[in-house]
């Protein structure tokens, strides 16, 4: 059976019992990264063995994970934080799981780009998860396109070093619209910074950046709103 468990993306405290529990009884744990997730296991005093699975090895470990399945043994998969499959690996486990025809659940838990969704003030009720952009300027421009029209409001992730670059281009597509940045999600420094793109572009570039960021920015406004908030075409009511 396999086991997609969610882990914390900060603080520690925020694992569930049953992840604890799923995580000390399980055969095996597949992690992305052995060491970070030794330490959660460490701090939970979780003996289970770990292999490692990531994305230079996914055919690899998967061919070994396979053979513990079909053998009945159950696999917890983590990733270094979060909920596994989201822009991590483990799509092609669940698959493997599911044309197996092994049991699969999830240990839920955790996402960053929804803990930033609901902090960010933006809507809710419609939402676009987007992951991480490409990295060169030209797919990212195109790949920012493909939204520059829709009403819900989207989700990005990003690194440090090209945080800057797709603040700019994301305004330059998408036009100067509210949005907030996340970054240190539930750990002691978490901070969300609320402001339109150029208004948070020029935050960046007073700031030494770290660790990855979440970027919530609003959909297309179809009319604003006297002092407070916007509307988009979803909903009737603006």
């Amino acid at each position: 059976m396999l086991y997609l468990v969610s882990t914390p993306i900060g603080n520690l405290n925020d694992i569930s019992y049953r992840a604890i529990e799923t995580l000390r009884n399980v055969d095996i744990i597949a992690s992305e990264d052995t060491r970070k997730t030794g330490i959660l296991l460490k701090h939970f005093d979780i003996k289970t063995k770990q292999i490692s699975f990531h994305d230079h090895n996914e055919n690899k470990a998967g061919r070994r994970i396979r053979a513990l399945i079909e053998q009945g043994k159950s696999v917890a998969l983590v990733t270094d934080a979060g909920t596994p499959s989201i822009c991590d690996p483990g799509f092609t486990l669940v698959r493997l799981a599911i044309n197996l025809d092994s049991p699969v659940t999830v240990v839920p838990g955790a996402s960053a780009f929804v803990a930033a969704l609901i902090l960010s003030g933006l809507p809710v009720h419609s939402f676009t998860f987007r992951g991480f952009p490409p990295r060169k300027p030209g797919p990212r421009r195109r790949f920012l396109e493909m939204d520059k029209d829709s009403p819900h409001t989207l989700i990005f992730y990003e690194s440090p070093h090209r945080l800057k670059d797709l603040l700019e281009c994301a305004a330059e597509v998408l036009g100067d619209r509210p949005s907030a940045l996340a970054n240190d999600l539930t750990k002691v420094f978490e901070s969300v910074k609320r402001g339109t793109l150029i208004e948070l572009l020029q935050f960046v570039k007073e700031q030494e950046l770290k660790g990855e960021y979440t970027i919530v920015i609003a959909g297309k406004q179809r009319r604003a709103k006297a002092q407070s908030g916007y509307c988009c075409e979803m909903r009737d009511e603006c």
